[in-house]
């Protein structure tokens, strides 16, 4: 069963988590990371998406959002729905990977499970927007994102990790447009 998202108060900024199914490490390739990158582009430029803050790891993503036009339950929908079709594309698609089986039948076997008509899932159903209602949650949310790689292991500094808006803060351009929180 799907779980809608719920963006209570479309004038305030969220935290959203990204996670895909059984925590398939996906984002190890850079023809993965690119789909999720463009795909957030895309919905800056065409559906009013604003990122204050992200951060990409191994198989989950992290951010705060906001939007200045459509409703960010429906960019949210569209942005997982269009990034799943593309994956499994690309997934399948790509020469080099050596665990398309496994991963495709993890996908197809999630999907299935979970009624999806087209038998393919990437994203978990079960993330949720938390509406970060004052400075102090605001502040909690940014830091946690920006040191989730250091806490994994992967870098000493926040700014170190490429796919992250840690180096924007850190006053270097990073990969996508971000707005910076005060």
């Amino acid at each position: 069963m799907s779980r809608k998202y719920k963006f209570s108060d479309q004038s305030k900024l969220h935290f959203v988590t990204f996670t895909t199914v059984n925590w398939i490490d996906v984002f190890t390739r850079d023809e993965y990371r690119a789909v999720l990158l463009d795909s957030l582009r895309y919905c800056q430029t065409h559906k009013g998406l604003e990122i204050y803050a992200w951060c990409m790891m191994t198989n989950h993503v992290h951010m705060i959002i906001g939007t200045n036009a459509n409703k960010l339950q429906f960019i949210i929908r569209d942005f997982k729905a269009f990034t799943s079709r593309s994956f499994k594309e690309v997934i399948a698609g790509h020469p080099k990977e050596s665990r398309k089986n496994w991963i495709i039948w993890m996908m197809e076997r999630i999907g299935k499970r979970n009624c999806h008509n087209n038998n393919w899932q990437f994203w978990q159903q079960d993330s949720h927007p938390i509406e970060l209602y004052n400075s102090g949650i605001m502040k909690q949310k940014l830091e946690y994102i920006h040191l989730n790689p250091v806490r994994a292991g992967f870098v000493s500094k926040p700014e170190n990790w490429l796919y992250s808006s840690a180096l924007d803060y850190a006053g270097e351009k990073g990969f996508l447009d971000i707005i910076l929180i005060d």
